[in-house]
């Protein structure tokens, strides 16, 4: 079965911590919600370098990209109504979904 990745982008941070602990309940509610499908979820980043292309690196990242979860599903449109169920959205954030590519002589 395909697998999907789901990138976190943006999003808005709580204004106060019960704010913080009602969206992150709604979050892993929706984690659960996924099941087996859910084959690594909740990946947040932290702590961002790049690397430039003359070797050079600077803090922090080119995307405002803040995390990811990979998923199965049958396809591309089930892994999209997947992450239209997702509470990101709720505090102003977007997700990308790419399907992964199968790397030859990987299983």
């Amino acid at each position: 079965m395909p697998q999907y990745v789901m990138v976190y982008l943006g999003g808005n941070p709580p204004s106060s911590p019960e704010e913080g602990q009602k969206h992150m309940a709604r979050y892993m509610e929706w984690l659960g919600s996924l099941g087996e499908a859910a084959v690594s979820p909740a990946n947040p980043l932290k702590n961002t370098a790049t690397v430039n292309p003359d070797g050079s690196v600077s803090e922090g990242g080119a995307t405002t990209m803040s995390g990811y979860t990979i998923v199965q599903a049958d396809s591309m449109d089930a892994a999209l109504d997947m992450a239209k169920a997702c509470p990101f959205l709720e505090v102003g954030g977007s997700l990308e979904v790419s399907e992964l590519a199968q790397m030859p002589g990987r299983n």
